[in-house]
């Protein structure tokens, strides 16, 4: 009898399991969307229907196919459609503020307002937290590392970690960046000997970049880290791949063939890391100005010396930063250099004017921190390029409770995007002629070249303002000076304008371009 209601009471708690189940799925499959909508729709937010499981997804996914066929004008710079159609088409049909569904679970409100990014961006009371990744896939790229933990975990590994990007470090990596490019441009120039010849520069980009994250934050080689980055670049091609695709939580864990592939760049991608890692741990310390002994002035020894000294960072926490600034080290900023090629090759007045400001200040040696600060032109055409072309095209935060945002009442657990491409094109902040390439706009500095001061957020802004924001400026800088010294550039005939939003902005069909040593 006793084993009977056992039974029967492990029966009904069964069935209570699963009728919460249910409720759970039914409250977050129907419920919440529709109180979410009416909820907007009294504040005057309205947005593209939302559908079952998808959300806006399926939209989302046919109108990014449809926009990588399409070719732009080459002098055009007008990528939106392109990049993000789906928000191009939402503000023309809801305002500059609407709701959209990211899948069933993350309701999203869009915004291109600069004083609504900066209340979210500045906030310092975690009130706007960096939005969860419902894609694994991203976290086996990206790392779970400063790029996206939160509260109180990334304000101490934030603080443990910018001592290794203060200009006095940064200071002693420029002569690493030059060695990289030269080694670059010389190779250039023994396949150009006395003509002219065509280079694909964002492939060149991407793996100058690469060499120079590896030397100058893990104290390796392009050689020794490129299976790493040939790993992050596999993921990155599936995470781009399933990113509009609906997710199924614990479809991770099932032996697909997409998900074995990415077991394995896993292990691959660790295995070239550990090996990185494992050389520093068997290198000899060094003696600091102190007289303490280091595993290194970098990025890796700094993370190394902080693990032996017994503060909270494990061997798995350096695994988990150094895919993230494997990844954003040169992801964005090879992004950064192939538009501002792009965009010199294209202005031509502009390469004489940036070419005759190195030569004044830098001759034909090799830039250093003093000269590089000199470099007045250089630093403004980055900046409209950053601003044209940024690397990183949205921003997304979450709402960690229910919160006001200008005349707005969030609720908690929404996301609200934050658009680069639309804020740094708004007439309203940059005048008639948000759209066209013009670097002395920035000749007052950048809080004074719009109309807000924070409509450019190419390195987002307050507290998580990106920490490597004056490596890839002093990276760009010495690279685009050594170029000028040595090469003019002008763009192929074969250039096809199709930016593409493949996480960073970069080229759909390259960026071939002509070189000519001068």
């Amino acid at each position: 009898m006793g084993y009977l209601i056992a039974a029967a009471a492990a029966l009904l708690a069964l069935i209570v399991l699963v009728v919460l189940k249910i409720c759970k799925v039914c409250r977050i499959v129907f419920w919440r969307p529709y109180a979410l909508t009416k909820y907007f729709q009294k504040q005057g937010v309205t947005g593209p229907p939302y559908f079952l499981l998808s959300g806006s997804l399926h939209e989302m996914k046919q109108m990014l196919q449809d926009a990588r066929e399409t070719v732009l004008d080459t002098y055009s710079n007008k990528i939106s459609q392109r990049v993000l159609p789906h928000y191009h088409k939402w503000s023309s049909l809801y305002g500059e503020t609407f709701l959209y569904w990211h899948g069933t679970d993350q309701p999203r409100l869009f915004i291109s307002e600069p004083e609504m990014a900066k209340q979210i961006l500045s906030n310092k009371f975690g009130f706007f937290r960096k939005a969860k990744i419902t894609r694994p896939s991203f976290y086996t790229m990206i790392g779970k590392g400063l790029i996206l933990i939160n509260g109180l975990n990334w304000v101490n590994r934030r603080r443990l970690l910018n001592p290794a990007f203060s200009m006095d470090k940064l200071k002693i990596m420029i002569e690493r960046m030059a060695a990289c490019t030269i080694s670059m441009l010389d190779e250039w120039k023994s396949r150009a000997t006395d003509k002219s010849t065509k280079i694909e520069m964002h492939k060149e980009f991407l793996e100058l970049t690469a060499d120079i994250i590896a030397h100058c934050a893990f104290g390796s080689s392009f050689v020794q880290g490129k299976e790493a980055f040939k790993a992050q670049r596999e993921l990155q091609k599936i995470s781009i791949a399933s990113a509009t695709d609906v997710f199924i939580p614990g479809s991770q864990y099932l032996p697909t063939p997409s998900n074995i592939q990415i077991w394995k760049l896993d292990m691959k991608l660790r295995k070239s890391l550990w090996c990185i890692i494992e050389s520093r741990l068997h290198s000899e310390p060094t003696g600091d100005s102190l007289g303490c002994n280091t595993y290194g002035d970098d990025l890796l020894g700094l993370m190394m010396d902080k693990m032996k000294s017994g503060l909270k960072l494990n061997m798995n926490d350096i695994m988990e930063e150094c895919k993230s600034f494997f990844f954003a080290g040169h992801q964005t900023t090879s992004s950064l250099l192939t538009w501002t090629v792009f965009l010199l090759s294209l202005h031509n007045e502009w390469q004489e004017k940036l070419r005759q400001e190195v030569l004044q200040e830098c001759g034909m040696g090799i830039p250093n921190a003093d000269t590089c600060a000199k470099l007045k032109l250089v630093n403004m055409v980055l900046l409209e390029s950053l601003r044209l072309y940024c690397p990183v095209l949205e921003l997304i935060r979450e709402a960690t409770e229910d919160i006001k945002l200008g005349n707005l009442s969030i609720p908690k657990g929404t996301c609200i995007a934050i658009s680069m491409v639309k804020i740094h094109r708004s007439k309203e902040y940059w005048g008639e002629g948000a759209d066209e390439f013009n670097p002395l706009r920035f000749i007052n500095g950048v809080t004074k070249a719009a109309k807000h001061p924070n409509a450019l957020l190419a390195f987002s802004a307050g507290p998580r303002a990106c920490i490597g924001q004056n490596f890839a400026m002093l990276e760009a800088k010495t690279v685009i000076a050594l170029i000028l010294q040595r090469f003019s550039i002008s763009l192929s005939p074969e250039y096809k304008h199709a930016p593409a939003n493949n996480l960073t902005l970069q080229p759909q069909y390259g960026l071939p371009i002509i070189v000519k040593p001068l």
